[in-house]
């Protein structure tokens, strides 16, 4: 392993943990008005798509009735 040959003294170490940059990054630009547009309507577009999946896919998950029934419920009526 790799061995300091020199020891760190112990006020460097203290001051590395509470060294705090004056540097202050730039301020965020503003999104223009054909991002914000094109985010809205990228959300709008995965919301109705999940609205279509449920809408369609709602009568998959009803539980059919048995052709037996419906057979025999309207060979009783007839008669």
């Amino acid at each position: 392993m790799f061995r300091r040959s020199e020891a760190v003294p112990f006020a460097f170490v203290a001051e590395a943990d509470r060294f705090r940059s004056n540097v202050t990054p730039p301020p965020r630009e503003r999104p223009s008005v054909s991002q914000i547009a094109a985010r809205t309507l990228v959300g709008m577009t995965v919301v109705a798509g999940l609205v279509g999946s449920l809408l369609f896919g709602m009568p998959a998950l009803q539980p059919n009735p048995t052709p037996g029934k419906a057979q025999q419920s309207s060979a009783s009526e007839g008669r």
